[in-house]
């Protein structure tokens, strides 16, 4: 019992149980087949975004700039195809994967190749990328008369559809089965490659890593490459699941995001994390401010809940890593 409550991924999983419990005592109506099913679809866009924030953590990085690049892909990419006619589904997300790739590797050629502060060129990214999309580009949003018919189709696609007592339609969208699908390719990825080894014990200790083979440049390039890659995906993939696009979306979501990739157990100094961590994270996120919503809490202080979990989960962390060396170098 002991091993496994020293598992981060297992104190969460525990944590979530509890919860769940207690909020389906608080309010039965979490636990109806709507609420789970809306629960589960709620953390594919996050998720993924989470997936690419991971291993830029993981890293011993930080990365702000992803709504904003998950944002550009999403509105250049739907601009695109409707001044050109373009339909279909996976040529849009290609592009809008690019873009984000694209995006990404201007952060780490400004991290590794200036040595700049992670924090303060990924705000600088973020803010000119937005600021240029909306002053360059427009702010109008893309409704659903407009959205092309491929990617609404593709984003309303369900693995489940059931009625409920009252004959209303419930469905399990099967946009989570891209989700698990990315998370199962990073986790590969990161535990059983070479590279994914690199990104660790880059994290862990950059001089040791460096005299171990691994190549500093590869590692950040390649982490947050994956984090603009993932975010433009994810972009696309959140304008098709809602039938909209707004420029303007996405604001404030980098807390959210790294809120739920901490509480999955990542180390803020680099070397530790998981991928069914940051699962676990993004869904006990999730949950806490769908529970709030359905307690009719106001939206402001739905915001103080996730600034105090981000503090409390950043402290824990902390106060982990601390035990651990200490205890190595005991």
């Amino acid at each position: 019992m002991k091993a496994l409550t020293q598992r981060s991924e297992s104190v969460v999983a525990l944590v979530l149980l509890a919860a769940m419990a207690g909020i389906g005592l608080l309010n039965p109506a979490f636990f109806s087949l709507s609420n789970l099913f809306s629960l589960a679809r709620s953390n594919v866009v996050s998720g993924i975004m989470a997936l690419g924030v991971l291993t830029v953590m993981i890293s011993g990085g930080i990365d702000v700039s992803f709504p904003a690049f998950a944002v550009a892909a999403m509105y250049l990419t739907l601009r695109l195809m409707l001044a050109l006619h373009w339909s279909g589904v996976i040529g849009p997300f290609l592009l809008a994967t690019a873009i984000g790739l694209a995006l990404g590797l201007v952060n780490a050629a400004l991290v590794h190749g200036l040595r700049m502060i992670p924090l303060i060129v990924t705000l600088g990214t973020g803010a000119l990328v937005r600021g240029g999309l909306l002053g360059l580009v427009g702010t109008s949003q893309i409704n659903i008369d407009r959205m092309p018919p491929e990617l609404i189709r593709f984003g309303s696609a369900e693995l489940v559809a059931v009625k409920d007592a009252t004959g209303a339609h419930i469905g399990l969208s099967a946009m989570i089965l891209l989700y698990l699908l990315l998370a199962f390719l990073v986790h590969l990825f990161l535990g059983h490659t070479l590279l994914g080894r690199g990104v660790y014990a880059y994290g862990d200790d950059r001089e040791a890593a460096r005299r171990a083979g691994f190549s500093p440049r590869r590692v950040v390039f390649v982490v947050y490459g994956l984090a603009g890659a993932l975010a433009g995906f994810a972009g696309l993939l959140h304008a098709a699941m809602i039938w909209l696009a707004n420029p303007r979306d996405f604001i404030g979501l980098e807390l959210d995001v790294i809120a739920a990739v901490v509480l999955g157990g990542a180390s803020i100094f680099g070397g530790r994390g998981s991928v069914l961590g940051t699962m676990l994270g993004v869904f006990l996120l999730v949950m806490i401010s769908n529970s709030l919503i359905l307690m009719h809490v106001p939206t402001t202080w739905q915001r103080v809940v996730v600034g105090l979990i981000v503090i409390v989960a950043t402290a824990l962390t902390s106060w982990r890593d601390r035990r651990r060396l200490a205890q190595g170098l005991a």
